[in-house]
């Protein structure tokens, strides 16, 4: 590995948690796409190192802040974390099973449809 890769590696890691503290988000929007543009890996393995990151470290320590502050559904997550475990498995199984250019294509087009909704379509939350 390179000192440029480690370091665009550091930057990736730094935004991405950043993110992941302020808005809940880090993997699939900023890590894989990061990975793919600026150190060309291929979308299978930029999603498969994304994964790993976020195995256990990732979010230990903003989740425990929010927790603290009593912003943390603990039997909401629980239930997410179960439920993930299983679509995860089988989301792999799916991904791994597309060519790379399709992958990209619906990895776009559900990252664009989610900023549209966002952006458009988001109502203030009553609480």
């Amino acid at each position: 590995m390179s000192i440029n890769e480690i370091v665009i590696l550091v930057c990736i890691g730094f935004a991405a948690g950043a993110f992941s503290g302020m808005f809940g988000i880090g993997g699939g929007l900023i890590m894989v796409p990061a990975l793919v543009f600026f150190l060309a890996m291929s979308q299978h393995s930029a999603q498969g190192t994304s994964l790993g990151v976020l195995v256990i470290p990732v979010a230990a320590m903003a989740a425990f802040n929010y927790y603290r502050e009593g912003q943390l559904n603990v039997k909401y997550a629980v239930v997410i974390a179960l439920s993930f475990v299983i679509g995860g498995y089988f989301g792999s199984k799916l991904s791994l099973g597309l060519n790379e250019l399709m992958l990209k294509r619906i990895f776009g087009v559900l990252m664009l449809v989610m900023a549209i909704r966002l952006i458009f379509f988001s109502k203030a939350s009553p609480v």
